[in-house]
This record gives C-alpha cells, sequence and structure tokens, in this order.
C-alpha cells in the first residue's frame, strides 16, 4: 500500500506532495475532511513505535489545551490524535510497510529514497 496522510490547509504538506511528484497509486487522504480512523491510527502504530511517535507536539491545541504540563500516557496520544486532526504530526506516509512520519528535511529524503526504490 502507498498512502499518504496530509492536510490540504498546511503549505508543508503540499509543498512535500509537490516534491515527492507522487505517482497515482498512492492513495492521499486530507486528514481535515476524511477524519482519520482508528483502524488506520493502529495501522500506523503497528509500523512505529509508539502513539507519540504519531503525535504533534506543536500543535496549537497541544498549547491551548496545557498538555505539555501534563504526563501523557500512550492511550492519551491516541486519543487526542482521534479526537482532533492537528494533533496527527504530519504528513504521515505509508510505502509498503515503511512509515515515515513528519515534514524534517531528514524524513523527506527517506520518502522520496523509498518512492524510487520501488
Amino acid at each position: 500500500m502507498k498512502k499518504m496522510y496530509y492536510l490540504s490547509t498546511c503549505n508543508t504538506c503540499m509543498r512535500i506532495i509537490n516534491e515527492l511528484n507522487l505517482s497515482d497509486e498512492f492513495i492521499l487522504q486530507d486528514i481535515k475532511t476524511e477524519s482519520i480512523t482508528e483502524e488506520q491510527l493502529e495501522e500506523m502504530k503497528n509500523l512505529t513505535d509508539s502513539y507519540e511517535s504519531l503525535f504533534s507536539k506543536r500543535a496549537r491545541l497541544y498549547k491551548e489545551l496545557g498538555l505539555k504540563e501534563k504526563n501523557l500516557s500512550d492511550v492519551d496520544y491516541k486519543k487526542y490524535i482521534l479526537e482532533h486532526y492537528t494533533f496527527l504530526k504530519r504528513p504521515v506516509t505509508i510505502i509498503n510497510n515503511q512509515i515515515f512520519i513528519g515534514n524534517s528535511k531528514k524524513v523527506v529524503e527517506a520518502t522520496k529514497k523509498a518512492i524510487h526504490e520501488q
């Protein structure tokens, strides 16, 4: 499977999509208009080490809700990601059994490499 979870209103996500030049084989899911299901989140978590690695601590709501001061568990991270799309670190790209999380230059380069190896 080749899939990307992204936010169409995020300039960084859109820049990365253009930069990666994704083929028609990719399924693009705008998480604002099509919410992430628990099953999809489980699939992402199974490809990484924890829900925390999928959680965006840069989200405005993270600060607004005072979550920085709380000691969140993996169950909490899962709950918040399912409650509001802004808590998913974006974009999340899945290529077969590999997952690429976030928009750092290193992650984007690794994603490009994986795409070209297909």
